[in-house]
């Protein structure tokens, strides 16, 4: 009897591979657009760089606890696992509904669109142009991951090297041409402003959101080489490499431009290569923002449907949501139904309603993920590769900051929050009905 065998991933992600994917897909535009949007709620030097270590370390602390969650669970779908595995399969039906209604699909759209922006810096475009070259992106780079995980994972490594050395010169040159233009470095704050609590944590959200996606390359675990090895080091090498350049970034926009300029540009890395190099600084920068965000998009597109596969694999989405390519061995039938759903968030969508929607609702599933350290650690059956440097106080740290950087948003923004939090909750009778279903009614 020959039959035919049922198509498997195909393991092709090394550590450099996914160290790229951390990289790129954090270092997408945001650099380039949130540092207006923090300078304008903590309008004070040393304020800026506080938000953005504190970003930073919240990130590498998030990135400690997946670390040791994904050296126990090797399976396909990060962190839709590891909630499933810690509390029940709806809590991670609700991040995996959450992920492809607002949070991941949301992401997707809202870089794509700040893309479309940039090249409309080249080429004029009116409202219309810029939704049809974001969905375009949105189209092209799915149809380039469905063709395979090596594909895509070497597209990643090519533009996270290209966008780190050009960040790294963008440094280099701002520090060493910076001195012929500016000396507001050392000032101190915007006149007569004082910095509240609450508007420190608007800013540490828009600092968290240039930090998005420390957590995808979890998604990909049966993809990659020695899993619990490489992925923990991809995520603590990874979140350094972005602290650093976003440091060191931020102190190049504060070198060159006054802090009052930094708070109200909107293109803000193109200003400063204005300054620096004058005409023609705006068409390097923007074409820098168009590369970067592009190597960003791959590698959140390339993640994200793994977690629809994974779920599909255990009876809580369609099973054909869960086909694998025979040929490309992807799941290419979740590729396309992101690509779908996120080119309908372009068309519907804004950017900045989508960021409303997509961060704070991501950071509930984090307090709960960093949580379910806790759960996991009283586990003796448990087997893991790594532990966590700091435990318990690291993965508390991580839970307070996360359940108070909720709490500020729903009440800087209740009407916009409160949707997105409703169409999280929604997932749960949709779980209860879904399961319910037999297991024909849910392959058809």
């Amino acid at each position: 009897m020959n039959e035919k065998a049922t198509p498997e991933l195909r393991r092709a992600i090394g550590l450099p591979h996914a160290t790229a994917m951390v990289v790129g897909i954090i270092i997408g535009a945001s650099i380039f657009v949130q540092p207006s949007e923090i300078t304008g709620q903590v309008p004070s030097v040393p304020g800026v760089f506080l938000v953005w270590l504190i970003s930073g370390m919240l990130t590498f602390f998030g990135a400690l606890v997946c670390a040791e969650l994904a050296s126990i669970f090797t399976e396909t779908g990060g962190v839709y696992v590891y909630l499933k595995e810690a509390y029940s399969p709806s809590v991670g039906f609700l991040w995996g509904w959450a992920m492809f209604w607002t949070m991941h699909s949301g992401i997707i759209a809202a870089i794509s669109v700040i893309f479309a922006r940039y090249v409309a810096y080249f080429c004029p475009l009116g409202d219309v142009g810029i939704k049809v070259v974001a969905i375009a992106v949105i189209l092209l780079l799915s149809i380039i991951n469905y063709l395979g995980v090596k594909q895509g994972s070497r597209l990643q490594l090519l533009f996270t090297l290209g966008k780190v050395l050009a960040v790294v010169f963008i440094i280099v040159a701002g520090f060493i041409l910076g001195s012929r233009v500016s000396d507001h470095f050392v000032a101190g704050s915007l006149a007569n402003q004082s910095v509240s609590l609450h508007s420190f944590f608007l800013a540490l959200v828009a600092g968290l959101f240039a930090f998005g996606g420390w957590h995808m390359v979890t998604y990909n675990s049966e993809e990659t080489i020695d899993p619990q090895k490489t992925i923990p080091r991809a995520l603590m090498l990874g979140a350094l490499i972005v602290t650093l350049c976003y440091i060191a970034m931020n102190a190049v926009y504060m070198y060159v431009l006054p802090l009052d300029k930094v708070a109200s540009s909107t293109r803000i890395a193109a200003d400063v290569a204005n300054t620096l190099i004058g005409f023609g600084g705006g068409a390097f920068m923007s074409s820098l923002v168009i590369f970067s965000t592009f190597g960003a998009l791959n590698g959140i597109i390339l993640c994200g449907p793994r977690v629809y596969y994974s779920m599909a694999q255990d009876g809580l989405l369609f099973r054909w949501v869960g086909d694998i390519h025979p040929k490309h061995r992807t799941p290419y039938k979740a590729i396309f139904l992101q690509a779908i759903w996120s080119s309908v968030l372009v068309a519907t969508g804004t950017y900045r309603v989508l960021f409303t929607r997509v961060v704070y609702t991501e950071w509930i599933f984090f307090a709960l993920m960093a949580f379910g350290l806790y759960v996991f650690r009283r586990r003796s059956n448990i087997v893991r590769s790594y532990k966590i440097w700091g435990y318990p106080v690291v993965p508390a740290i991580f839970i307070v900051f996360s359940l108070a950087i909720v709490v500020n948003q729903l009440v800087s923004d209740p009407r916009e929050s409160l949707f997105g939090l409703v169409i999280v909750l929604l997932g749960m009778p949709v779980y209860y009905l879904w399961v319910k279903k037999s297991p024909k009614e849910r392959k058809s």
